[in-house]
């Protein structure tokens, strides 16, 4: 649906920075730069983990991981609270999904988002009323996204 928010999995965030995936580097890139019409949203889980990632993964100073996530801040719709967190839970023991991508999925469901962009679901399943579309894919169409 035009005018849908998307919601950004962490791994979007993180390819945008990860110097060794030079092709989903590129993608994330590509993806951040041209927001559909009806915008991105994170969640504060996003952010965290964005930073988790970026300084322990990846070895980015934090100074340098924390310029990240002020730069993504602003597409921070959602904190995790304890609605949210019964969410997740909820929908981890019905999708048969990890919890932490369960907390995903239920910040998408919260803020009406037509679609997940995310590596880490199924492409194409409908979780929680929220479609998870794979950017890093063969089929990935920007539209749909």
């Amino acid at each position: 649906m035009a005018g849908q928010i998307t919601f950004l999995d962490t791994n979007v965030l993180v390819y945008a920075v990860d110097a060794a995936e030079p092709d989903k580097r590129a993608r994330a890139r590509e993806l951040l730069a041209s927001p559909p019409a009806g915008g991105y949203a994170v969640s504060a889980q996003v952010l965290s983990e964005f930073f988790s990632v970026a300084t322990r993964r990846l070895g980015i100073a934090s100074a340098d991981a924390r310029e990240g996530v002020r730069r993504f801040v602003p597409l921070c719709r959602t904190a995790v609270d304890a609605e949210l967190v019964r969410d997740a839970i909820d929908l981890h023991m019905e999708a048969s999904i990890s919890y932490w991508d369960a907390l995903i999925v239920a910040a998408a469901a919260r803020l009406r988002c037509g679609s997940v962009l995310s590596e880490d679901l199924g492409d194409g399943q409908l979780i929680g009323g929220v479609r998870v579309v794979n950017p890093f894919g063969d089929r990935f169409d920007a539209e749909s996204g």
